[in-house]
């Protein structure tokens, strides 16, 4: 049976999160010219920190119940997450946001994962 490790998913997804925050707007500037236009999208923003969201809880929350207990990282998560929301409403500000968000998230998932790992969990 194949297992999968939520922390692992949680810190690739986050990963690919300030991936695609920082390297879309430069990169596929030229879409508009084909008809496109995904880097002012909302719903699709919104999509991914839903994404994130859920990932996220899911796993911090296995952790907390079956492992170790502890609220450290599903508060850590809470924060970055509101940074991250907060980036989608003072766009001038947006990587004065981001960043904390992805930093926040990531050692959250970072520290859930060592304290499965503490407590005898095998992902």
């Amino acid at each position: 049976m194949m297992r999968i490790n939520y922390d692992a998913l949680g810190i690739a997804a986050s990963l690919v999160c300030a991936i695609h925050c920082a390297v879309l707007p430069l990169v596929l500037t030229s879409l508009p010219v084909f008809g496109t236009d995904i880097i002012n999208n909302e719903g699709f923003e919104y999509l991914m920190i839903g994404l994130a969201f859920a990932v996220g809880l899911h796993s911090l929350w296995h952790g907390y119940q079956r492992h170790h207990h502890r609220v450290t990282p599903m508060v850590l998560f809470g924060i970055g997450m509101l940074f991250l929301v907060l980036k989608q409403f003072y766009h001038s500000d947006q990587l004065y946001f981001l960043i904390p968000a992805v930093a926040f998230i990531l050692i959250a998932h970072l520290q859930n994962y060592r304290m499965c790992k503490k407590a005898g969990c095998r992902h």
